[in-house]
């Protein structure tokens, strides 16, 4: 990418002008044509702002801290866009801005995928806490996820945050109809799907359960006649 794509300007938002006749500073930055603006956090008063040189004019120590901080904003946000030319992700202004204030963006995680990476951290527990047995139950569950996707959404995968009672509903119904499982066996199937999606509020994916209401279905039991 261009160095010269990036533009980083300052402003004063005049409309803001408080009771002591200073208004703030803004930054704003642009890339690729897009904008993004904030507040530096520092007022001025518009007639000791130098509008074409973008920094305070007069010499007072007030408006040199502020030129020097001017200068230190420009360095900082120059150097998070390095940072992000010399990595593979795509990015744009909003993660340069995001970069330069420090803020990380978690990667927007799938259901199966997630489900995958689950059972590999689970992996190490067998012989441990867990026996083979049970996580080759877990893993079938996940493959059961996995198709059931494909059948309703046509897709590989599914995104966690769009999980919501209706799609443990018809995954539900999916087990038993298609894959002609018994109530006891889907309800083991849900409790075992329930383990990512509950590691994955914890982990910040997920702001809540999106399967908190769920109910397990009713077990009828058959009473055998000697």
């Amino acid at each position: 990418m261009n160095q010269n794509n990036l533009s980083v300007l300052f402003l004063l938002k005049k409309d803001k002008t408080n009771q002591k006749g200073t208004c703030p500073i803004y930054c704003r930055i642009t890339y690729l044509k897009k904008r993004k603006q904030f507040s530096i956090g520092e007022f001025i008063n518009p007639l000791e702002w130098n509008a074409k040189g973008q920094k305070a004019s007069s010499k007072t120590i007030s408006n040199q801290q502020i030129n020097l901080q001017l200068d230190i904003i420009t360095a900082n946000i120059k150097k998070a866009h390095l940072q992000l030319q010399t990595s593979d992700a795509e990015y744009g202004v909003t993660e340069i801005l995001n970069k330069y204030l420090g803020k990380t963006e978690k990667k927007e995680e799938k259901v199966v995928s997630y489900f995958q990476k689950f059972l590999k951290r689970q992996l190490k527990l067998i012989g441990k806490d867990l026996k083979l047995s049970t996580w080759k139950k877990s893993e079938y569950v996940c493959n059961d996820v996995s198709a059931f996707i494909k059948s309703k959404y046509g897709e590989n995968d599914y995104s966690l945050e769009k999980l919501n009672q209706s799609f443990l509903t018809d995954f539900e119904y999916y087990l038993k109809t298609v894959k002609s499982q018994k109530q006891v066996t889907v309800n083991k199937a849900i409790q075992r799907l329930r383990k990512p999606v509950k590691m994955a509020v914890a982990e910040g994916y997920l702001n809540k359960d999106p399967f908190v209401l769920h109910k397990p279905g009713r077990v009828r039991k058959q009473v055998v006649f000697l």
